[in-house]
């Protein structure tokens, strides 16, 4: 290889495994010889030498199987091809027990670690990688937005955006879905909410406001319960597409249409929300995007091409009004 593109063997090794101070035109060119000589670094190899494992992990809390996919993919497609891989650590209850996710990440023998909410905002956590010096970095945190590497979105200002949205259609009594209380994502979005309400001089009616955790089984019951109110909330406000979309299942089997009894609104973007009938107005929330973003950058800290300092950077939202949201009938 060394032969082939005229470097030495160090700098064939620094090439292959994007190692700094290699410049762009040597990486390349390196990387074209390997290919055509159809030669592959043996990573396990490469491990031994460097005594690291190239893994990466991203763990998160059973959230909407749209938001998972969202958050996989946006992170293999910064690995591919790299020397990195993924390894994915779902993990359930982090707030009640955030030690024992550190524990479970301190033993996979990772390099770094993404943290998807809520693991991403519990500082008992951080405070044991850090102390152990794991690297990690931070997907839409809510708390302690200046420690590590923070890839965030401003859920406020989404929230407000979509009540804002239902309001400026004339809706005056409004149903209100949450999602799981130990996500801060949740909170975010109803003080978004909140702060729609009150620019419109209007109160939220708590009689209106249930849980439902994120999912569709228990967003389509806590649905039904509003539903059922006398008299009926005139939109729904889920904070997430799969509540929504269950919202709207509920709204039908009471018999009533959508949009033209009963609005809904979603949170996310997620591919059921362009699936669903009508097709859900909601916030698009950039998943993928920050995914890439926070895999990019972690792995840059890794390899020591980013300053050491704290970096945050935000990704914008995007409300998209679909045929789910319509002015309440008379």
């Amino acid at each position: 290889m060394a032969r082939a593109t005229g470097v030495t063997p160090k700098t064939v090794s620094r090439a292959l495994n994007d190692a700094p101070h290699v410049s762009k035109a040597v990486r390349q060119k390196v990387k074209e010889a390997a290919a055509a000589l159809d030669y592959h670094p043996n990573l396990a190899a490469q491990s031994l030498i460097a005594r690291r494992s190239f893994l990466i992990g991203l763990t998160y809390e059973r959230p909407s199987p749209s938001y998972v996919v969202e958050l996989q993919n946006g992170a293999l497609s910064r690995l591919e091809n790299g020397r990195y891989r993924l390894i994915v650590l779902p993990f359930n209850h982090v707030a009640s027990r955030p030690a024992e996710l550190g524990t479970l990440l301190l033993r996979a023998g990772l390099d770094g670690v993404l943290l998807a909410p809520p693991a991403c905002d519990q500082r008992e956590l951080l405070d044991m990688l850090e102390r152990q010096k794991l690297a990690y970095a931070r997907i839409t945190p809510h708390s302690e937005l200046e420690r590590g590497v923070v890839v965030a979105m401003d859920e406020v200002a989404a929230g407000h955006a979509v009540a804002a949205h239902v309001l400026e259609l004339g809706h005056r009594r409004v149903g209100i879905i949450l999602g799981d209380p130990s996500h801060a994502a949740s909170k975010g979005r109803l003080k978004g909410y909140r702060q729609a309400f009150a620019e419109a001089d209007l109160a939220i009616d708590q009689k209106l406001v249930v849980t439902g955790d994120f999912t569709y089984d228990v967003g389509y019951e806590v649905a039904l319960e509003l539903l059922r109110q006398t008299p009926r909330p005139t939109a729904i406000l889920a904070q997430n597409d799969d509540m929504a979309v269950a919202a709207i299942a509920a709204a039908r089997d009471l018999g009533h249409s959508v949009p033209t009894d009963i609005s809904v609104a979603g949170f996310d973007n997620s591919e059921v929300s362009r699936t669903a009938w009508p097709q859900l107005t909601t916030v698009h929330q950039p998943v993928r995007e920050m995914a890439w973003d926070a895999a990019n950058r972690l792995i840059a800290a890794l390899d020591g091409e980013m300053d050491a300092a704290p970096s945050r950077r935000d990704h914008p939202h995007e409300l998209l009004v679909r045929a789910s949201t319509a002015p309440p009938a008379r």
